[in-house]
């Protein structure tokens, strides 16, 4: 979905969506995510529980929003805005990655922006198997929480078997 959206000039999209899978954000943390943030790296924030959470922002990605961002000649405030030029809604967020999804022949029912978040955690635990690591930076309060991303699909249970069991 993300390089059909860049590829279709749906910058702001094509953004939306590498940094929901790129940092992790809750979408109500990215509707949080300011000019400034995207300059230092990070932006902390406060959990449900009062506890600070740093959600980071890789040089990759700093790198390319920054030209985005130089382009639209923001040097301040919240970086996903709606046509009014005031800040982006979840609901608005939602109903267009249902819309792209549509467009792009993906499942409608599996996008939505906590998807994303599942497969930033996917990600992470497949290039650095750290869940410790991972329930701190996706703020969660107990390991237990993030263990559901250690599950596997049916499809990768049946890969594994494959290759593993040889006997």
């Amino acid at each position: 979905m993300k390089t059909k959206l860049k590829t279709d000039g749906h910058t702001e999209w094509y953004f939306v969506v590498w940094f929901l899978t790129a940092t992790g954000a809750r979408i109500s943390e990215l509707l949080q995510i300011k000019a400034e943030h995207v300059e230092t790296g990070y932006l902390d924030m406060y959990t449900k529980g009062g506890k600070v959470r740093r959600l980071y922002i890789s040089k990759k990605l700093r790198d390319e929003a920054t030209k985005w961002l130089k382009e639209k000649s923001f040097s301040s405030g919240y970086i996903f805005r709606n046509r009014f030029g005031e800040r982006i809604t979840a609901r608005g967020i939602s109903q267009q990655l249902k819309h792209f999804a549509g467009k792009y022949g993906l499942n409608t029912k599996v996008i939505y922006p906590h998807s994303f978040r599942h497969r930033f955690a996917k990600n992470f635990l497949d290039k650095f198997n750290d869940i410790a690591l991972l329930a701190d930076l996706m703020g969660h309060e107990s390991i237990e929480t993030t263990r559901i991303y250690l599950r596997k699909t049916a499809s990768e249970q049946q890969m594994i078997v494959d290759k593993i069991v040889t006997w």
